[in-house]
């Protein structure tokens, strides 16, 4: 059986204009590999209603998780519930258990649980809550869809509660050889290889090193003799 497809949606006017560079998907991408899921989309959109929407029913339609990053926030910019609420089309309004989480924690804090703050306890009707250990406001579940923070501290600890809950597959296994050849030397055998292997996935990754150019190949499989044969295989026609 294959493994389960997942796709990211990230969510932000700071990522497309270069203000903020991403770390998610890098993270996200890796915990996904260990337990067998593929991440096979990112999207990535400004914080526009429309855009969100249609992104978020086009991913959740297409793979078996889909996670969010962004939005999530106390400010009027931060409009991901609302979005998810409308893709589902369900009602939205501040949620007692959230809204206790949140006011004991700015209350052990002598801090104001303002209206914006309380704009985080906001979670659509059927949701499940996703734990934030970092900074308590929680991201929450409906459906397929995941929705969490786009802070890196707070994105990877809701990773690591909602990924035990996820259905795995076989994790995916990966090989390197690195070989000192440019790929326009190495393209015709490479490709003969990958065509022998369909069920892995073989890519070539070029550099340049004191102006000679060599490739690392990679080989990636959920299963090790396959991944073992085709690196068997790529060692013979590349020797060091």
């Amino acid at each position: 059986m294959p493994n389960p497809t997942a796709s990211m949606l990230v969510i932000g006017d700071e990522i497309l204009s270069g203000r903020t560079r991403d770390a998610n998907m890098h993270h996200l991408a890796q915990e996904l590999t260990k337990v067998g899921i593929n991440l096979c989309e990112v999207r990535i959109v400004s914080d526009d209603r429309d855009a969100i929407v249609s992104a978020l029913n086009a991913l959740r339609a297409a793979h078996d998780t889909v996670i969010t990053s962004g939005g999530i926030g106390p400010t009027h910019d931060d409009i991901t519930a609302d979005c998810v609420a409308a893709a589902f089309d369900v009602p939205i309004d501040v949620r007692e258990d959230a809204r206790a989480l949140l006011q004991a924690h700015y209350d052990s804090r002598g801090m104001e649980f303002n209206d914006a703050r309380q704009r985080m306890a906001r979670i659509p009707e059927g949701a499940r809550l996703i734990e934030n250990p970092v900074s308590i406001a929680p991201g929450f579940s409906i459906g397929n869809v995941h929705v969490m923070a786009g802070v890196p501290s707070v994105f990877q600890a809701m990773v690591a509660s909602v990924i035990p809950t996820l259905t795995g597959g076989a994790p995916i296994l990966s090989q390197t050889l690195r070989v000192d050849r440019g790929e326009g030397d190495i393209a015709g055998p490479l490709g003969q290889i990958a065509a022998d292997f369909p069920d892995l996935s073989i890519g070539s990754y070029p550099f340049q090193h004191n102006g000679a150019y060599g490739s690392n190949i990679v080989v990636r499989g959920s299963d090790g003799a396959r991944v073992d044969h085709a690196m068997a295989r790529l060692v013979d026609l590349f020797p060091a």
